[in-house]
């Protein structure tokens, strides 16, 4: 009996040294997430490679090595964000929409969009009622993303098969655009 109180009394100290550890650690891992290393690494809309291209530090290390990615940090309290990049042939790309919390709030990829070309116009729901009024030509074939946030996140990835599509890949991912519109 001795031994298992002492056990238990042992086992709720360490629990408690841990819990303690963890609370102190929270401040330091919430310096360290993904709108924060991209506000480090370039400003509000403009595309920020993922993955280092001077071989430093990622911004946010990719999980997959057959993918190249680009994101973009917005804020919807500045006006609409289109997202576009050039018509191009590629096995495979997709667009993801995420919260600053990093929650995701759209996907869709390239056999989801028009003619399978990136278009997206990224918008609050107040701002797609004025945009409905009188859709402009420039937003003819988007791709509308309703999306009820303030400051969000815009990733782009691309499959890369084998290296002989890397070059492809990397000027498509190059050449993607993120921008502030007004409504």
């Amino acid at each position: 009996m001795r031994r298992l109180l002492h056990a238990i009394l042992l086992g709720l100290l360490g629990a408690g040294t841990v819990h303690i550890a963890v609370l102190l650690l929270v401040p330091d891992f919430s310096r360290h997430d993904a709108w924060s290393r991209l506000a480090e690494a370039s400003g509000l809309y403009r595309m920020t490679p993922l993955e280092a291209e001077t071989g430093g530090a990622p911004v946010v290390k990719s999980v997959d090595p057959l993918f190249a990615a680009v994101a973009c940090r917005f804020d919807l309290d500045d006006g609409m964000v289109q997202v576009k990049g050039p018509a191009a042939f590629l096995p495979f790309w997709s667009a993801s929409v995420y919260d600053r919390s990093g929650h995701n709030i759209y996907s869709l990829n390239d056999h989801g969009a028009s003619k399978g070309q990136l278009d997206l116009v990224i918008l609050t729901p107040a701002q797609m009622n004025e945009v409905r009024k009188d859709l402009p030509e420039a937003y003819q074939g988007s791709v509308f993303i309703e999306a009820p946030i303030g400051e969000g996140i815009v990733v782009i990835r691309a499959f890369i098969p084998d290296e002989s599509w890397r070059p492809a890949v990397m000027r498509f991912l190059d050449a993607g655009s993120c921008e502030l519109r007004q409504s």
